[in-house]
């Protein structure tokens, strides 16, 4: 395959995996310039579609089924649909809490069984010792659990709509409906970016191809290597 099909190739998974996001924030914007209320609703409703286009478009033309796509969709098409059929907002505003949560859940509950749920949705793509594994598995849950705080205290903080005075947790912070919906966009992804790229240098370090060989010697200095690093790397703060 050459250069050019793998950036297309990888260009159109990013698409499908952040543009319901960018759907959903675009919608709201042009629907609440035009309209004088309700325009979370009909961008819920857009944002439903997209992500069903999406998860459509990933099985039956890149031959992928994303697992995380997969369960933003049903959680999304379960709180979009209760957040139009009872006209109340709330349930949008929780869905990423939820959905956040439900990751971290499923990468600390899978420890409790022996596995590693994140290794067993990106060992395909890299090899890495057990250790590693274990070490992103717990700084992603770390982080979903972030992600699903940070979404409470924004939404709590909502003034211009439904949210009542005793959800909030600061008195002093009141923000909008529209500085939440692009902050879902703008803010975290950037944040999202970020994580990623303090986790690329253990990555790097210790990743190889499925099925590459070692060099002799190699499994020897990755064990002493292993050892050091297990007395020198930080752990994960938690």
């Amino acid at each position: 395959m050459s250069e050019n099909a793998k950036t297309i190739g990888q260009g159109s998974k990013l698409l499908v995996d952040v543009g319901p996001a960018a759907v959903f924030m675009i919608s709201y914007n042009i629907a609440n310039r035009v309209l004088e209320d309700g325009a979370i609703y009909w961008s819920t409703g857009i944002f439903m579609a997209a992500t069903a286009i999406a998860v459509l478009y990933a099985v039956t033309t890149q031959k992928r089924f994303p697992p995380m796509l997969a369960v933003t969709f049903v959680i999304v098409t379960l709180f979009g649909a209760m957040t139009i059929y009872l006209q109340d907002p709330i349930f949008v505003y929780i869905k990423p809490t939820i959905i956040n949560l439900i990751f971290a859940f499923a990468i600390l509950f899978s420890f409790a069984f022996g596995f590693n749920v994140w290794k067993a949705l990106f060992s395909s793509v890299f090899e890495m010792p057990e250790r590693i594994w274990t070490i992103l598995a717990i700084r992603w849950a770390l982080f979903f659990i972030f992600l699903a705080a940070l979404n409470e205290v924004l939404w709590r903080h909502i003034t211009d709509s439904v949210v009542v005075d005793t959800a909030r947790m600061f008195d002093w912070l009141e923000l909008t409906e529209s500085f939440w919906v692009n902050f879902r966009f703008w803010g975290t992804y950037p944040i999202f970016a970020v994580f990623v790229a303090l986790n690329i240098p253990i990555t790097l370090k210790w990743a190889k191809t499925p099925g590459e060989d070692d060099d002799d010697g190699d499994a020897g200095a990755v064990e002493a290597d292993t050892a050091e690093d297990a007395e020198a790397e930080p752990r994960p703060a938690g």
